[in-house]
């Protein structure tokens, strides 16, 4: 089978496309042909050896899949043969084919295309885990999304609304924050041309937001700060903008607020049954049409450093996605 393999830390370059053996399936694990995958910021930090989890040598990245299930290993139950499914994995999804626990396997609906399915279960799960479980997101409180433009943003803005927020989303230029108004935005921050402090002075009458989403960190992570409401919560979702933020812990303290953690990854790992629940809220969103995933554009398999590069450039808009013709 055709797979996309690193051979040493580095940018997407100095990945190649190579004929390798199939992966074997064991204990409770799916062997699955792939049709599609996602493609995730946490696959350039992968390859370049930054990401919190380094496989060893040589390894395919890819995190997210869709396709059709091959093969059940001995103890799994659940699924057969030629079922349309989604699945995450620890890397390994840029190939014809992949293997993945059983527990990371998730049916999906008649009506999901493969290329949006290999687009949902990070971006989607993340927000939907960040908002719903770790701040609480309730009906009527103000949430700010900050590059909600992108794959994960995007997400967060759509579930903020179906939880019942307003939503504030902002994101560098009109024609990103344009996308965000498009998936239910209720305001927007044009980052480029406006002061993320003053806009949500102006448009909280100066009381400030309930939870802030953050994929992004640096400077806007540090204007959020200082436009939170009393008791409001400060999601950490990952740092797409190169710098880590630094939290005052006096502003914690004075604001009675929190700053968390959110790496949605070791759910899978410390509580399955909690990321399964959350994926059978998300789908029926999806077919009642409360969800709208973006798929902003598709690569062939051979064009997967093309795809990392412009996502690592921070040049897409939605998700992009490698579709793969299994072998």
């Amino acid at each position: 089978m055709r797979a996309v393999i690193c051979q040493g830390w580095g940018g997407p370059e100095f990945l190649k496309l190579l004929d390798v053996p199939p992966p074997a399936v064991g204990p409770g694990q799916v062997r699955l042909a792939v049709a599609a995958a996602g493609v995730n910021f946490a696959d350039t930090l992968m390859i370049a050896g930054k990401y919190q989890e380094k496989p060893p040598f040589p390894f395919s990245p890819g995190l997210e899949v869709a396709g059709t299930v091959l093969e059940i290993g001995p103890g799994v139950t659940g699924l057969v043969p030629g079922q349309r499914v989604a699945a995450v994995l620890d890397h390994g999804g840029f190939a014809e084919q992949a293997v993945a626990r059983v527990e990371d396997v998730f049916p999906i609906p008649d009506s999901m295309d493969f290329s949006i399915a290999a687009s949902f279960p990070i971006a989607y799960g993340t927000s939907h885990i960040a908002l719903w479980e770790r701040a609480r997101l309730q009906a009527g409180e103000i949430l700010l999304v900050h590059g909600a433009a992108g794959g994960v943003g995007l997400t967060a803005v759509e579930i903020g609304k179906a939880l019942g927020a307003t939503v504030i989303a902002s994101a560098a230029g009109p024609d990103r924050v344009a996308v965000a108004a498009d998936h239910g935005a209720d305001h927007l921050i044009d980052t480029k041309s406006q002061d993320i402090r003053e806009r949500v002075r102006e448009l909280t009458g100066g009381r400030g937001v309930d939870v802030v989403y953050d994929p992004v960190g640096g400077e806007g992570f540090d204007k959020s700060l200082r436009s939170i409401a009393w008791g409001a919560r400060l999601l950490v979702i990952g740092f797409a903008g190169g710098t880590t933020p630094q939290i005052p812990a006096n502003l914690l303290l004075v604001k009675n607020c929190a700053a968390i953690g959110l790496y949605w990854g070791s759910y899978r790992r410390h509580a399955p049954q909690l990321v399964a629940e959350s994926f059978r809220a998300l789908f029926a969103w999806c077919e009642e049409g409360k969800l709208k995933p973006l798929v902003s554009q598709q690569f062939p398999l051979d064009q997967a450093a093309a795809a990392l590069t412009l996502l690592a450039n921070r040049r897409a808009t939605g998700k992009l996605v490698l579709t793969i013709a299994s072998s």
